[in-house]
């Protein structure tokens, strides 16, 4: 039979609590939160990530997704959205960058 594992609490660790490191994010786990955030807040499918990118304090994430499906697909409606996360990926502010159909040539996002 296995030995229990003892659980150690807080109080018994001594006189200060561990402080929490705040995590790195590398530019792939960067972008799966900047999706679920974005994902989570406009309750629409994704069609992916199209930018992750450094920023000074976090990171940038811009995700497509789909706003309005159509038949044909090629006439869905798509929006940018950008996602900006802190260095721990929190989300500190997001916005739709622009909408365009599928079937459109052009790039609709621009940095600015």
């Amino acid at each position: 039979m296995p030995a229990k594992r003892r659980v150690v609490r807080p109080e018994e660790q001594g006189d200060r609590p561990r402080e929490r490191r705040p995590r790195a994010l590398t530019a792939a786990t960067a972008g799966e939160v900047g999706l679920r955030h974005v994902i989570d807040l406009t309750a629409r499918e994704a069609e992916g990530v199209t930018l992750v990118e450094p920023t000074e304090d976090g990171w940038v994430v811009v995700v497509e997704v789909v706003e309005d499906r159509r038949i044909p697909s090629s006439g869905d409606v798509l929006a940018l959205y950008e996602a900006d996360l802190d260095m721990e990926g929190n989300l500190m502010s997001y916005r739709r960058k622009g909408r365009y159909r599928r079937s459109s040539s052009d790039n609709p996002y621009e940095r600015s």
